[in-house]
C-alpha cells in the first residue's frame, strides 16, 4: 500500500504542470505521479504544432482570440471558461518559458516567430520546429526533477479509482455523495495490483485515439481516466465531440500511431489539393485551407468519397525549401523516408482521430462532480472546446487548468485525510495465455465498429449498429475480465469498449449537426444548445 498527499495519474503537460505548482508552494506534502509507461510517453510530446496565446498585443488581443475559440466551438464554448483561458494564457505560457521551454523566434532572436493556424485570426501560436510537445514535455520533466517531494512511478497502470463503493457503501451520481480516495493500480513489474490512497486525486490521463483504426494518438491513449470515472459514477460530457485531424500522413499498412502533418504547415502556405493537382475548399469555406479542423476533414472525408480515393495531397512545392525543412524538420525527414519529396511531390494526407474534446466533466477550477477528484488535459470537457477545438488550445487548456486546480488544492488538502480501512483489490480468475488472441482481436474489432460507423459522418442505422455490436463485445470482455487474472491488455480493452459507447451513446443523444458531430438524419443545427452528459 502506498499513502500520499496528492496522487496524479498521468505525467503529461497537465499532470506534471499540477505536480509542480503543488510542490512549489508546499514542500511539505507528499505527490505521487503515476504513468503507465515511462515518464516522457504521454499525448503532449506528440503535438507538433505549437500552444496558443495572445502574444503580440500590438496586432492580437484576447477578444480575437475568444471570436476565434467560440466560432471554433459552434455555439457550445462556455464563455466563461473562454476567457478564463485566453486572460490567464499568457502567464501560464511564460511559466513554462521560466522553466526552460525554448520557443522559435525570429532569425535576429528578438522576438518569438509566432505561427498561424486554421481557424485563428492572428498569427499566435509559439512553437519549437514541428516539435513543440516534446520540447514542452522536456521543460516540465526538467523542473520536475527539482522536488523532491514528487515521486514519479513508472510502469503503473491505474485499473480503477478507489470511492466508498470500495468500503461496502452504496453510491449515487450525486456530487455530494461520491469521494475519491486514490487508486487500485497495477504495477506491471511485478504484475501486483497496488492500493495507492490520497487526500486527493488529479486525472491526468490524455485522450482516447485508439478507440479508432487510424489516429495520431500513442498507443497509450486508451482513454483510461475517463472510463474509470465513468465506473466510478463521474459525470462525462460532450463526448460525441471526436476531432479528426484532416492532414494524417497517408501511409498504407504504415504506423500506430499515423504521422501527422501538422496544421501549422498549412498555415505556412501548404494547399490542399486533388491529385489532379485542383484545389477544392473553396467548394466548402471561404477561409479554404485555413478553415477549421472540422470543416477541413468533413470536406477531405466527402471528397475521398466522391472520388473513390484513399487521400487528398497537401500541396507545399511552392513553399520556399530552406524555409520549410528550418519550420518542419521532422516533417520534412518523415515524408522523405517514405520516398516523398514534399519540395517536388504532393503529400498524401487523410483524416484520423486526433482529439476529445469532451471527456470527464470538470469546473472553472478542475473539479470532478466526484469529491476530492480533480481531472485536467485532453479527459476533461472544461468548456473551452465546445463542438471543436481551436487548434493549439489543448495545451494551452492543460497548463491554465493546473494552475487552478493547484490552487483550489492548496487551501483544502489539510481538511482531508488519508481514508482508511479500504481493502487490498480483490483479484480473480487465472492466466490463460490462450485468451490473448481474444483481447487483441477484439481490439481490432471495436477500431472497425467505431472507424465504419462512428467517424466523420454518422447516421441513425450506423449508430445503432454500432450500439449492438459494442454490446457483445462488451459481454464478451467481461466474462474474461472476470475469469483471467488481470492484463494491461484487457484494462485497455475495457476502457476503450467504456470510450466507444460514450461516444456513441452521446451521439445518438444530439439530434442535430454541429462542429464535429455530423450526422446525414440531422443535417441541419437545431434551435437550441445543450451539452451531453452522461
Amino acid at each position: 500500500m502506498i499513502e500520499t498527499d496528492v496522487l496524479i495519474i498521468g505525467s503529461g503537460i497537465g499532470g506534471l504542470s499540477t505536480a509542480i505548482k503543488i510542490a512549489e508552494a508546499r514542500p511539505d506534502l507528499s505527490i505521487t505521479v503515476l504513468t503507465k509507461t515511462i515518464e516522457g510517453e504521454s499525448n503532449t510530446r506528440y503535438a507538433q504544432g505549437g500552444v496558443a496565446a495572445v502574444w503580440d498585443v500590438e496586432v492580437d488581443s484576447y477578444s480575437k482570440h475568444k471570436e476565434d475559440t467560440l466560432d471554433a466551438g459552434d455555439g457550445l464554448c462556455d464563455e466563461n471558461i473562454v476567457d478564463i483561458v485566453v486572460s490567464e494564457g499568457p502567464d501560464r505560457v511564460q511559466d513554462i518559458i521560466d522553466w526552460g521551454a525554448r520557443f522559435d523566434k525570429k532569425k535576429d532572436a528578438s522576438e518569438y516567430d509566432l505561427a498561424r493556424e486554421g481557424g485563428h485570426s492572428e498569427k499566435r501560436i509559439l512553437h519549437y520546429k514541428d516539435l513543440t510537445g516534446w520540447e514542452m514535455q522536456r521543460a516540465v520533466m526538467a523542473k520536475t526533477d527539482e522536488f523532491p517531494n514528487i515521486t514519479i512511478y513508472e510502469h503503473y497502470f491505474a485499473i480503477d479509482l478507489i470511492t466508498q463503493h470500495h468500503l461496502g457503501h452504496s453510491v449515487t451520481r450525486l456530487k455530494q455523495d461520491i469521494q475519491c480516495y486514490g487508486s487500485y493500480a497495477l504495477n506491471k513489474k511485478n504484475n501486483v495490483i497496488e492500493t495507492i490512497l490520497a487526500r486527493v486525486t488529479v486525472v491526468a490521463t490524455g485522450g482516447a485515439g485508439q478507440v479508432y483504426r487510424a489516429t495520431t494518438n500513442p498507443v497509450i491513449a486508451s482513454g483510461d481516466g475517463i472510463a474509470m470515472a465513468y465506473r466510478a459514477k463521474g459525470w462525462t460530457e460532450n463526448m460525441e465531440f471526436v476531432q479528426f485531424h484532416p492532414t494524417s500522413l497517408y501511409h498504407p499498412g504504415g504506423d500506430n500511431p499515423v504521422f501527422l502533418v501538422s496544421e501549422a504547415v498549412r498555415g505556412f502556405g501548404g494547399i490542399l489539393k486533388t491529385k489532379e493537382g485542383e484545389e477544392f475548399m473553396q467548394k466548402y469555406d471561404e477561409r479554404k485551407s485555413l478553415a477549421p479542423r472540422d470543416i477541413v476533414a468533413r470536406a477531405i472525408d466527402n471528397e475521398m468519397k466522391i472520388r473513390g480515393e484513399d487521400c487528398m495531397y497537401l500541396d507545399c512545392r511552392h513553399l520556399n525549401h530552406e524555409d520549410f525543412v528550418a519550420h518542419f524538420p521532422t516533417i520534412y525527414d518523415k515524408c522523405k523516408s517514405i520516398g516523398i519529396d514534399p519540395m517536388k511531390d504532393m503529400i498524401p494526407v487523410a483524416p484520423a482521430c486526433h482529439y476529445m474534446c469532451g471527456g470527464i466533466k470538470v469546473d472553472d477550477l478542475g473539479q470532478t462532480s466526484i469529491q476530492r477528484m480533480y481531472a485536467v488535459g485532453e479527459c476533461t470537457s472544461t468548456g473551452l472546446h465546445g463542438a471543436n477545438r481551436l487548434a493549439s488550445n489543448s495545451l494551452l487548456e492543460a497548463m491554465v487548468f493546473a494552475h487552478r486546480i493547484a490552487a483550489d488544492v492548496l487551501p483544502k488538502i489539510d481538511q482531508w485525510s488519508i481514508q482508511k480501512g479500504i481493502p487490498d483489490w480483490n483479484a480473480g480468475g487465472t492466466t490463460d495465455p490462450k485468451e490473448m488472441v481474444l483481447i487483441t482481436q477484439s481490439i481490432k474489432e471495436l477500431k472497425e465498429i467505431m472507424s465504419s460507423y462512428v467517424g466523420i459522418v454518422r447516421s441513425n442505422v450506423r449508430l445503432k449498429r454500432a450500439l449492438d455490436r459494442l454490446e457483445l463485445l462488451y459481454h464478451e470482455t467481461e466474462e474474461i475480465y472476470n475469469t483471467t487474472t488481470i492484463s494491461p491488455q484487457l484494462c485497455e480493452l475495457r476502457n476503450l469498449i467504456t470510450i466507444a459507447y460514450l461516444i456513441t451513446r452521446s451521439a445518438r443523444l444530439r439530434k442535430e449537426s454541429r462542429g464535429l458531430h455530423y450526422t446525414t438524419d440531422y443535417p441541419e443545427k437545431a434551435g437550441f444548445l445543450q451539452a451531453n452528459v452522461i
